[in-house]
């Protein structure tokens, strides 16, 4: 009879290997780098909650298999992965779940602290997304673009597709946990909506999920360090126009769904310094979006 495809079973889909732990510290964890300790669990709730929980000396874990209550407080450039997430979220908590091991689920803790004044921090999704999407143009070989504020896009077929999120949140005074999900090997019946994509999907030149988080960890500690040094000035660290250039948003036409059941309609013209998305109105205003969900329409030029 064969055996289930589960964490418990590591090697039940040959496809689709499970992560050396061991190896990839040695590959990462450098004296005076950003990454101080990497974890890989089988199976948790969310990554994000753990570390953040972590962080905090909370108690209580989001999975069984994750790290729990008790766990030292890790230092800034801790990184958890996990195999399979069975309660991963997205912005507005919407669910992110996958089959085990067919994506990269991961979350990395960080503390700009003292570096980076308050007030820049919500930089730091949009600067994941620009040093995921450097890694892996590297390391996959995949155009992969950013739909502002905190999705990874991919082409599959000549569509855009959504093949991962980011999600950023505080872990008390003086942390951010960053999580990144990427749908890596997934296949077409596999997808959880048909507007979904992956790498796989859209013809990377490598699948191998150890060879892309290496790629991905270092761009962020690439960029996170230029930042920092920068004082978290988006200009200086070139953060901005690097986003700018890889926003697929920018020259749409877009929907903005604010808070409230509000709705803004536009064209999407800038990032601005606190990384905001500047929306040109019929009207002739424009108004700086902080939150909100994008729905691309269509092009300028095809206005």
């Amino acid at each position: 009879m064969t055996e289930p495809n589960t964490p418990a079973n590591r090697w039940s889909d040959l496809d689709r290997p499970p992560l050396d732990a061991k190896g990839l510290r040695r590959a990462l964890i450098k004296p005076a780098g950003l990454w101080t300790s990497l974890d890989v669990v089988d199976a948790t709730g969310s990554t994000n909650s753990d570390l953040a929980a972590l962080a905090t000396g909370a108690s209580g874990a989001s999975g069984a298999s994750g790290p729990g209550a008790g766990d030292e407080v890790p230092a800034e450039g801790a990184v958890l992965v996990a195999e399979e997430q069975t309660a991963g979220r997205g912005r507005l908590d919407r669910d992110w779940t996958a089959p085990a091991r067919s994506g990269l689920f991961f979350s990395v803790l960080l503390r700009p602290g003292g570096d980076v004044p308050v007030e820049c921090w919500g930089w730091l999704p949009l600067l994941t997304g620009v040093a995921v999407a450097t890694g892996l143009a590297r390391a996959a070989g995949v155009d992969t673009s950013l739909k502002w504020p905190n999705d990874l896009l991919v082409t599959v077929d000549g569509e855009e597709r959504k093949a991962g999120g980011i999600l950023a949140e505080r872990a008390g005074e003086d942390a951010v946990v960053v999580g990144v999900g990427l749908n890596v090997s997934l296949r077409a019946a596999e997808l959880p909506v048909p507007t979904a994509g992956s790498l796989a999907l859209a013809g990377a030149v490598s699948l191998d999920r150890e060879t892309l988080l290496r790629a991905v960890l270092r761009s962020i500690e690439q960029w996170y360090g230029d930042w920092r040094a920068a004082g978290g000035d988006p200009a200086a660290s070139r953060l901005q126009e690097a986003y700018a250039v890889g926003c697929a948003t920018l020259g749409r036409t877009v929907r903005v769904e604010l808070p409230g059941e509000r709705e803004l309609l536009g064209e999407a013209v800038a990032i601005d310094g606190d990384g905001r998305l500047v929306v040109a109105t019929e009207a002739g205003t424009r108004e700086p979006v902080s939150a909100g969900d994008i729905v691309h329409l269509r092009t300028a030029r095809e206005d």
